[in-house]
């Protein structure tokens, strides 16, 4: 019984001992795909994107005749999507199938 004792403890000892390094990633929306929209609506746009069988996902929002660049969290480098980008009072969308995001991919609306 003792002998099992000492065991037991000589393992947790050994055990307890090891090194545990913790590390975190950089900033995911670092290595995320980006998107280039150029509005030239005279609203702004809400861009959306949808992977094959998914939900739309919001990226964000690009104000009237302007351009912004938007990080797409969520998807890994390589992924095909749809994008949509919603007139701000809903009166028209435009839609863009089968993007592959690969770095920064360019996209004008209208």
């Amino acid at each position: 019984m003792r002998l099992s004792l000492a065991l037991l403890l000589m393992i947790s000892a050994v055990a307890c001992s090891r090194k545990v390094v913790v590390t975190t990633p950089g900033n995911p929306a670092a290595n995320a795909p980006t998107l280039k929209v150029t509005n030239n609506a005279a609203q702004s746009v809400t861009v959306y994107y949808t992977v094959a069988g998914g939900s739309e996902v919001l990226i964000g929002q690009v104000p009237a005749n302007s351009t912004q660049v938007l990080s797409v969290n969520g998807v890994v480098k390589g992924t095909m999507v749809r994008l949509r980008a919603g007139l701000a009072d809903g009166s028209r969308s435009y839609t863009r199938d089968s993007v592959t995001l690969e770095g920064v991919f360019e996209w004008q609306v209208p």
